[in-house]
């Protein structure tokens, strides 16, 4: 008995990451639609209802069949030019500045070397 509730616990817990996974995932391609913030508002709302509904299925394998579902959607819907922060891998900004290469030394007291 004891194997089988840690493999149904296991099992749960696992389900239950892939629905956070996916929770979170919606939620910042919703904010990657809506232009002005009131309408992420409306559109966060609406998703969340929709995680809400299905939160009472006890059933394993319908869970597991929900959550394929919903992984199916949000990569038919998924926004095809999401934002990206500036200064975050593959933004605007990334590596703008890059790192002098070894070898090249930065005085940041330049002007005042001498007065010592």
């Amino acid at each position: 008995m004891s194997v089988s509730t840690a493999g149904y616990l296991a099992r749960r817990a696992a389900q239950k990451e892939r629905v956070q996974i996916l929770y979170r995932r919606a939620l910042r391609d919703t904010l990657n639609w809506a232009v002005h913030r009131h309408l992420f508002y409306q559109d966060a709302s609406n998703l969340r209802e929709k995680f809400d509904a299905n939160k009472h299925v006890e059933d394993l394998d319908a869970i597991d069949r929900m959550i394929a579902e919903g992984e199916a959607q949000y990569n038919k819907w998924r926004h095809p030019d999401p934002y990206i922060v500036p200064w975050a891998p593959g933004g605007s900004k990334f590596t703008r500045n890059p790192t002098p290469p070894s070898g090249i030394e930065i005085a940041y007291d330049y002007g005042r070397e001498d007065n010592d």
